[in-house]
């Protein structure tokens, strides 16, 4: 080599050595391994670099995400759903950390025309394909890079996400409504319209001759809060960071949710939520055909242990499926009691206060009327509220309107049924949970219609401290596997501790809360005239708002038979 090249390579090998010196002091490696080597000698394990890896390892980068995966899977009862799997960047190493199976909700009636079962089918398919489109697409971009621990600042990325799809959407229709519109306002025939008139006219006045009797007014049902096609994503995407954050920092799910919940505030003790297993179910897919109900659940009493609860429960269930074999094999007639009998709102908060004083035992309703008789929740309430739960599942808004609202009194009622499904985000749940808490609400974890396999929902039950769970009955493989992950989470509890005992039922007495209220709006000093607040200002105490913060049996009532029209004279 000519003297000129050799000495352009020793320049060339003393700059790297330079610049590897300042790399490794720029980093503190000289500073780390002296550490070590000082630390690890005086310890001399058996496996030195085992110790060794394990100690720089609390040196390294905080995991990243680096790749999601959706898929079309099948839940419980063979329909298609969603899995989400999400990949981190582990110590430069890309490594799939955790998946999920979201449970689906959308639920077609029993007596539904096949018509209705496949265009439900096919919403459900269009869901799931479009919230396939946006996880491996747009959403696998924009979630890159982030620490799955920081779950607030995921949620509020989807979140924004979701707005954005929402009005993309509502965008659509407009152009849609406009373009229908225009092809109306074209020349069409109007006179041939004009020739049907007459016969509508005569079915009209009929119509109106044969309603001509004054009839009670019956509330409107309310419109049906609109699914965006796709929201499953927004859902199973945040429920599977936060799982990917658990497992990273080797933490139970529930226990990383109780810290979310609390502002990593590490609770001493957890409670384990009372299971509401499903005894009886009634309706078309049943054995009978009870009209009122559609199903009758128990409570272990809360002395009990899951486990202990879970041993008597099973017993029951024997019990009872030996006792309705003869009813499935052809008496028909022995659940129809109520076939025929039609009640008016008021008329069935009576009959839940005849029943209620007849059984005592049953220490929860749900959804015992429909969403739009508010005064006859609120007189249910104000009836049998201080001796039982009256619980609003399908009578409750959606979880993300609940947050928006910050309202849980619509309908009046002890608590919610939470089911996560669609676009709900883990934070919509922790927010909502402390809402509940802070009015002396409880919270019960329900498993949606499309069941899975997954057991996260158990998880969520504990960390954000619901007071039940409602899984159905002690059979099928995708609710027995949950089952199974409560009596786990209770036996690491109890082994660490941490498990709270059994608290008794707290019910809320809305009568008296009601007189309480009354007696501090009677103490007020009066208002001048002038200081009256105006017509746009905020009210005192709005009219149906509750104005203090606020082993049994459960029946879940069928909405479908609690009003019609023709009750009415």
């Amino acid at each position: 080599m000519e003297p000129g090249g050799e000495r352009e390579l020793r320049r060339h090998l003393l700059e790297l050595r330079h610049q590897a010196a300042e790399y490794y002091r720029s980093n503190e490696v000289p500073q780390r391994l002296e550490e070590a080597l000082n630390a690890t000698f005086y310890l001399r394990p058996a496996d030195l670099y085992g110790h060794l890896a394990n100690y720089f390892s609390k040196f390294s980068k905080p995991p990243v995400i680096c790749k999601l995966i959706g898929r079309k899977v099948l839940d419980g009862v063979g329909r298609p759903t969603l899995e989400v799997e999400i990949f981190c960047t582990v110590k430069n190493h890309e490594k799939s950390i955790c998946s999920i199976v979201v449970s689906s909700h959308s639920e077609i009636l029993e007596n539904a025309s096949p018509e209705a079962i496949d265009a439900d089918e096919k919403e459900r398919n269009d869901s799931i394909n479009r919230a396939l489109e946006w996880i491996n697409g747009s959403l696998n971009e924009m979630l890159r890079d982030l620490q799955p621990a920081d779950q607030c600042k995921v949620d509020e990325l989807l979140g924004e996400y979701f707005a954005k799809k929402v009005e993309e959407e509502k965008e659509r229709k407009e152009i849609e409504r406009e373009e229908q519109e225009a092809a109306i306002s074209a020349p069409a025939c109007v006179p041939a319209l004009s020739a049907v008139t007459p016969s509508g006219k005569k079915k009209g006045v009929k119509l109106g001759k044969k309603c001509s009797v004054a009839e009670k007014p019956i509330p409107p049902a309310e419109p049906i809060e609109p699914v965006l096609c796709g929201s499953i994503a927004i859902g199973g995407l945040s429920l599977a960071v936060a799982k990917t954050g658990a497992t990273i920092n080797n933490t139970p799910l529930y226990l990383h949710l109780a810290l979310m919940k609390r502002d990593q505030d590490l609770p001493k003790e957890l409670t384990v939520p009372l299971p509401m297993v499903t005894l009886l179910s009634c309706g078309k897919s049943s054995s009978g055909k009870l009209k009122l109900m559609k199903e009758v659940m128990l409570i272990p009493p809360t002395e009990l242990t899951v486990k202990q609860g879970t041993e008597r429960l099973l017993e029951i269930q024997k019990q009872m499926m030996r006792l309705l074999d003869p009813v499935a094999k052809g008496t028909k007639g022995k659940y129809e009691i109520l076939t025929g009998t039609l009640k008016s709102p008021d008329e069935m908060v009576d009959m839940y206060v005849d029943l209620i004083n007849k059984y005592p035992s049953i220490i929860a309703l749900v959804d015992p009327l429909r969403k739009e008789d508010g005064q006859q929740w609120s007189n249910i309430c104000n009836a049998v509220g201080s001796r039982c739960y009256l619980i609003a599942e399908d009578a409750a808004k959606s979880i993300s309107k609940l947050v928006e609202d910050q309202n849980i009194n619509v309908p009046k009622c002890s608590g919610l049924i939470i089911k996560y499904t669609n676009q709900t985000k883990i934070s919509d749940l922790t927010e909502l949970t402390r809402l509940l808490d802070g009015q002396k609400h409880i919270a019960i974890l329900g498993s949606p219609a499309g069941e899975s396999s997954d057991d996260s929902l158990v998880d969520l039950a504990v960390g954000l401290g619901a007071r039940f769970i409602k899984l159905g009955g002690l059979s099928r493989g995708e609710r027995v596997t949950k089952y199974n992950r409560l009596l786990a989470i209770e036996e690491e509890l109890a082994k660490n501790g941490t498990l709270r005992s059994g608290e008794n039922h707290e019910f809320v007495d809305f009568a008296e809360e009601a007189e309480t209220a009354e007696e501090l709006l009677d103490a007020l000093p009066p208002i001048e005239q002038d200081s009256w607040p105006s017509q746009h200002s905020q009210p005192l105490l709005a009219q149906d708002q509750n104005p203090v913060s606020l082993c049994g049996s459960t029946l879940h009532l069928n909405e479908a038979t609690k009003m019609d029209p023709s009750i009415f004279p």
